[in-house]
């Protein structure tokens, strides 16, 4: 059985270019007949930090909030795309993260990073992997690191370079071997 993905992205800016990246994986993913939601924290409007979801009375949590745990509980993996400030995540993203936890739990997530020079996000997307563990979900070894994403992708996520397309191939049959497995362990039972 094919896994469900939410592909969590992190940026507000208002000339955000990550967001080509959201569309590059949302397209490989159906290429995989792979259903995702993407997790947008433009759409998805969250105050910051005060109570997490599982802080409030069952279904007297923020509307926007319950939305975004239906979809993560329903879903086998997290795809996570973040940008780089100042050696980090962005701060959407990482209070559309701490929002949650047990919705995390034993369940992989895979991280893309990018950035507008050279470096691609990869000192955010070290950070990244260690807030996610933190959170119940750990990332898989391989990292999709993308440099002047501005120039990686066209406005509908098309990849410019032939070099994302088969990168992705890779990188994602990892994710998604990883997701089945976990998937067929949770099933057998966890932890706690």
């Amino acid at each position: 059985m094919k896994p469900k993905i939410a592909i969590i992205y992190g940026s507000v800016r208002s000339d955000r270019q990550g967001i080509k990246a959201v569309k590059f994986f949302s397209t490989k993913l159906k290429e995989r007949l792979i259903e995702s939601f993407i997790i947008d924290p433009i759409e998805f409007k969250l105050p910051l930090l005060d109570k997490m979801h599982k802080e409030y009375p069952q279904g007297k949590a923020p509307k926007e909030m319950g939305s975004i745990a239906g979809i993560l509980q329903q879903v086998d993996g997290f795809l996570i795309i973040t940008g780089e400030y100042n050696h980090s995540i962005p701060p959407a993203l990482k209070n559309l993260l701490d929002h949650f936890q047990r919705e995390y739990f034993f369940k992989p997530s895979a991280i893309v990073s990018y950035s507008a020079g050279n470096y691609a996000g990869v000192r955010a997307a070290v950070h990244l992997r260690a807030i996610l563990g933190e959170l119940g979900t750990p990332s898989i070894s391989s990292m999709f690191p993308i440099a002047q994403v501005q120039n990686a992708f066209d406005d509908d996520g098309n990849a410019l370079d032939s070099f994302y397309d088969e990168r992705s191939v890779r990188f994602l049959d990892e994710f998604i071997w990883y997701t089945q497995a976990l998937k067929v362990a949770r099933n057998n039972g966890v932890p706690y």
